[in-house]
């Protein structure tokens, strides 16, 4: 099933290079409509709820430390077929495999500093907008 709903967050490696307007620019330049969108810090408290899914990874210590570093940028976008069209759009985890064009190519460094995250299913894209996000928050 698709959906026409998806969410994203600006990581705060891409805030902190500059690059919250030219993400924004690509995003609404293939079509997505912002629906919600929020500027904001996660402490490590609110990092490590939204990352909960992880916690027993070995990775989720360094995940959280890294997204309650600096300010990310929380959206919700709309198109139809979002998720799937949102995680084209991205590109791959690890930037150095990520398609030329896409954001993580063009903007993130590491695969740990990729600029962006993406939903990869409907329920989890409703689960993390909701994280973020009221209903009079959207529009």
């Amino acid at each position: 099933m698709t959906t026409n709903r998806t969410f994203t967050m600006i990581k705060p490696d891409a805030v902190a290079n500059g690059h919250i307007g030219a993400i924004i620019n690509d995003i609404t330049a293939t079509g997505f409509k912002i629906i919600a969108l929020k500027y904001t810090k996660l402490t490590e408290e609110t990092a490590g709820k939204f990352y909960e899914v992880h916690k027993d990874r070995p990775f989720y210590g360094d995940l959280v430390s890294f997204m309650s570093s600096g300010p990310i940028v929380a959206a919700i976008l709309e198109k139809d077929n979002a998720i799937e069209d949102f995680r084209n759009l991205i590109g791959a985890t690890n930037p150095a495999d990520a398609a030329e064009g896409t954001i993580r190519q063009k903007y993130a460094k590491s695969i740990d500093a990729n600029a962006v995250h993406g939903s990869d299913s409907n329920e989890n894209a409703a689960i993390e907008g909701d994280f973020f996000f009221t209903a009079a928050e959207r529009f």
